[in-house]
């Protein structure tokens, strides 16, 4: 479990080098750049170095909405820690961050899916903090939604061209909710687009033994001789 006086400071340090580096080169931080810094760290779960990021990429650009969701996110995933760690005054101070940035992001473009999800997420998190939230059912109600936040982002990414932050998210997703087949297939869709058919088998593979019903998924396979055998629990039916 990350330790947040020590991931704070990590976070401080990778900024700051960041910021010196810029000086040194003559050239000012890149809101792109500061971006892909900050979902790389949160692929790895640092989520308090991912928060330094995204803070340096607003005061590049103000108000964007994909960047507070972040920065949201960034603070809802430090609460949950928190919760998890029994210190909840800490967490609920990161739950009102959390609330702040998602609500930022409506108000600039109101309607945002991601955005309104994460913020309904945080609501609910805050209501209800003395329960245990390491529950199968909770996880699976509030670790499912955040997965398909990053799907429904990769997606806006995707169609913006910007190929290299799409295809974080798509990762972002399946490290949320690695038990996803939607997850999978979904970023093994994004691969086949791009021509990485390796990876996009290995993900439609995983996909498979999670829900070998998917006939789409066995069909793209089979058409590849990638179809792999199931073991005997996986080929029961409910």
């Amino acid at each position: 479990m990350n330790n947040p006086q020590r991931t704070a400071r990590q976070g401080a340090a990778i900024v700051a080098a960041s910021v010196v580096l810029a000086a040194l080169t003559g050239c000012g931080p890149n809101y792109r750049d500061l971006r892909l810094d900050g979902q790389r760290a949160m692929l790895r779960a640092d989520y308090m170095p991912a928060r330094y990021f995204f803070e340096e990429a607003d005061k590049v650009a103000r108000n964007r909405p994909e960047n507070l969701h972040d920065l949201g996110f960034c603070s809802f995933m430090l609460a949950k820690e928190l919760f998890d760690q029994s210190n909840r005054a800490a967490a609920l101070r990161e739950l009102d961050l959390a609330l702040e940035f998602y609500t930022r992001a409506i108000d600039s473009h109101p309607g945002h899916y991601a955005a309104t999800v994460g913020k309904n997420l945080a609501l609910e998190l805050k209501g209800r903090p003395d329960q245990a939230l390491a529950h199968a059912e909770w996880a699976a109600k509030i670790i499912g939604p955040a997965a398909r936040q990053h799907l429904f982002l990769a997606e806006e990414l995707e169609e913006r061209g910007d190929l290299d932050a799409a295809l974080l998210r798509y990762r972002q997703a399946v490290a949320i909710e690695p038990g996803s087949a939607t997850a999978h297939v979904e970023i093994a869709k994004f691969l086949l687009r791009h021509q990485n058919e390796e990876a996009a088998v290995w993900h439609l593979q995983k996909a498979y033994r999670i829900n070998p019903r998917d006939q789409w998924v066995a069909g793209e396979l089979t058409s590849r001789g990638k179809l792999p055998p199931l073991a005997r629990t996986e080929r029961q039916t409910p």
